[in-house]
């Protein structure tokens, strides 16, 4: 999967996620609101939970709105090998069984699968363990993450 197409993936993930939010939260608040769940007694906590539910959606939805603003606005651009992996690139990593992996270092939305089986993309960002040690690596250096290690194949 190149570069170009892995964004316009992310983009609609993101899409999708705030979509759902939205209306997950209008839910909640409807349900925080409406006349038969006002409290009766301190036990009847149905009103209070929703809202609960709601301002936590609603914070959610904010921060994939965040986060989509951001993609929309990345300028993807070609590895510079005198640079090592910054935000934008995608990397193949292998660890010492030959098994291989690839990872897109984004700004935002940590933990965003795109694609399936051989062509999964993780997304993973800077402040993530593995995201630290990938920014300014090259190709064939090495990076660890617990008691695994992992050497990039390819930067894209």
């Amino acid at each position: 999967m190149n570069k170009a197409t892995l964004l316009t993936r992310i983009v609609a993930a993101l899409e999708s996620d705030m979509d759902v939010l939205r209306r997950a939260a209008q839910t909640a608040y409807e349900t925080a609101t409406a006349e038969e769940n006002i409290a009766e007694n301190k036990y009847d906590t149905l009103g209070l939970e929703a809202s609960y539910l709601a301002t936590g959606q609603a914070r959610r939805t904010a921060e994939i709105r965040q986060a989509l603003l951001i993609y929309q606005q990345l300028v993807l651009r070609d590895y510079d090998p005198a640079r090592g992996v910054q935000i934008g690139s995608l990397v193949t990593l292998e660890d010492e069984a030959g098994a291989q992996r690839q990872v897109f270092l984004g700004p935002e939305a940590a933990g965003l699968k795109i694609g399936e089986g051989n062509a999964l993309v993780t997304v993973i960002t800077p402040r993530s363990p593995l995201g630290q040690q990938l920014i300014g690596k090259k190709v064939d250096d090495e990076v660890g993450l617990g008691a695994q290690l992992f050497f990039i194949v390819e930067v894209a």
